[in-house]
């Protein structure tokens, strides 16, 4: 068994197992999930051949996924987002605040909705990158020091190779 490696032949379990048994495999190397598993045994053999359990997906989908389906189509820049930034929002989730903002008003069919949500999320921007200039224009540049004065020492190449 330890010379086989077709998942065939045997479980995972079992492989193991016979490598522990024959000293192919020391105690000490056993794998991680080992011990797991033989302290709590699947219910099921874990074969390769066992059909697959046949169970019902719901669809998950939320009323907000077509809108991102659709701003992530037609967004001109692809978005460098930090996932573990929990206290700005993504620029996706601000297009849909604003498109959702724009629809609870109901005054505009859908598309109109969203190229108003666009117009709209578009100017954010621009007013967030003005603002970021502006901040930044008006901070003063650090005064670099002067470079250093050369202190009139300097060195030959022949004086360090001289003995």
């Amino acid at each position: 068994m330890a010379n086989s490696r077709l998942e065939k032949i045997g479980t995972i379990i079992t492989r193991t197992q016979g490598l522990l048994k024959s000293g192919a495999m020391k105690f000490e190397e056993r794998p991680l999930w080992y011990d797991v598993v033989t302290a709590f045994p699947p219910h099921e053999e874990p074969r390769y051949d066992r059909p697959a359990p046949k169970v019902s997906l719901r669809p998950i989908f939320y009323q907000e996924d077509m809108i991102r389906a659709k701003f992530h189509k037609t967004s001109k820049a692809p978005f460098a987002v930090n996932l573990q930034d929990f206290k700005n929002r993504t620029p996706t989730q601000q297009f849909v605040e604003i498109y959702q903002n724009l629809s609870l008003q109901g005054a505009l069919d859908e598309t109109k909705v969203f190229e108003t949500a666009l117009d709209l999320y578009e100017d954010k921007l621009r007013q967030q990158k003005e603002k970021r200039s502006a901040e930044s224009s008006t901070q003063e540049l650090p005064k670099h020091s002067p470079a250093p004065e050369d202190s009139g020492k300097t060195v030959k190449v022949q004086d360090i190779f001289n003995d």
